[in-house]
């Protein structure tokens, strides 16, 4: 059935979810004659729902059929349902119940984009590259090449742009869909961290008009220091579009445009509760202020700075990497140290602060 011009497309059922045509039914197809589809962006994770997924189909068996189309090779290409013949294979069928329909390249991306885009939960790396293939789809449904770019060019289909066609149909903005696409441009790494939520959205999004050698640079920024600020980012962009960067510069320029905090009244290390290791370990940074006034350990700002490697930590105080990281973490918390992290494999600088004891 047709939709008029500019109706909102609703998929009321399974059916419809897949195109499925009145005179279409379905046939056992062998397992090992289905190939993925090519650059599916959607992940198949053996989670707790897939193993759920496996034993209802040890029991009733694959209840919706997958959705495929003939390749060139007299086998066939997976549109809709991978994780369901994951989840049979597991459960040790050999064949599945598949409906076989001939589809062009755009025609299949459309299918396998709206078949998986409905589901929860849905990673934004996931979204990122299923806009990016439906939008790239459509365009060229639209009788206008599509270019490889972030989809920021948009032909119109039927007078209406394409994103926002798109937006429409997923329930995003036009904005939100150009966003998502951006993440694409990022290197697999930070786009991991968008995925675990340890990488703001938004970040990530101004990162990706970084180039990617760069952002190599900012994901070791990121482990070491464990968070990055837009302003920071903003600054690095600044300084890249007027000329390249080297790490040691890059490692400047965020360090030099983190946020100030409000300063903070005199620590005591009562009140603070300090571990035990905690403050053995701001006992011995102290000590080595001494080797720091000798070896003139200072700044541009003429601060002075204490270099201890982790290696000398864990020797000096007699624990393990991950013991001497938690206290120099617990000491950064409480505000009786300033981490500063330098990169090209040199150890990071620690400036150390005054206390009082109450």
């Amino acid at each position: 059935m047709k939709n008029r011009s500019g109706e909102k497309i609703k998929l009321t059922s399974i059916d419809e979810l897949l195109g499925v045509v009145n005179e279409e039914s379905a046939m056992e197809i062998e397992i090992d004659k289905i190939k993925p589809f090519a650059g599916h962006p959607f992940k198949v994770i053996d989670d707790e729902k897939m193993q759920d997924l496996v034993e209802s189909i040890k029991e009733f068996g694959v209840l919706t059929p997958v959705l495929i189309r003939p390749d060139q090779n007299e086998g066939y290409e997976m549109i809709s349902g991978h994780r369901r013949m994951h989840a049979a294979l597991q459960a040790g069928l050999i064949t599945v119940p598949a409906i076989v329909r001939e589809m062009t390249d755009d025609e299949a991306v459309i299918a396998m984009v709206d078949a998986n885009i409905q589901r929860e939960e849905l990673l934004p790396s996931e979204k990122a590259f299923a806009y990016k293939m439906k939008l790239a789809a459509m365009k060229r449904q639209a009788g206008r090449p599509s270019k490889n770019n972030s989809g920021q060019n948009d032909q119109k289909l039927n007078g209406v742009v394409s994103r926002d066609v798109l937006a429409e149909q997923v329930g995003e903005s036009s904005k939100q869909i150009q966003r998502y696409i951006r993440l694409t441009e990022l290197i697999p790494d930070l786009l991991e961290l968008v995925d675990k939520k340890r990488l703001n959205f938004t970040i990530a999004v101004d990162i990706s008009y970084i180039p990617q050698d760069v952002q190599k640079w900012i994901y070791e920024y990121i482990c070491d220091n464990g968070f990055i600020k837009p302003n920071q980012i903003t600054a690095l962009r600044k300084y890249l579009g007027q000329g390249t960067v080297t790490q040691s510069l890059m490692i400047s320029i965020l360090n030099s445009h983190i946020p100030v905090k409000a300063p903070a009244r005199k620590v005591t290390l009562n009140e603070k509760k300090l571990t035990k290791h905690a403050k053995v370990l701001y006992g011995l940074l102290l000590d080595r202020m001494g080797m720091a006034v000798k070896n003139e350990w200072v700044d541009d700002g003429n601060r002075m700075y204490v270099i201890y490697p982790i290696q000398e930590i864990q020797k000096d105080m007699g624990v393990t990497r991950k013991k001497a990281i938690e206290c120099l973490a617990e000491l950064e918390k409480v505000g009786l140290i300033e981490k500063h992290f330098r990169g090209m494999g040199l150890p990071s600088i620690y400036y150390v602060k005054n206390f009082a004891v109450a």
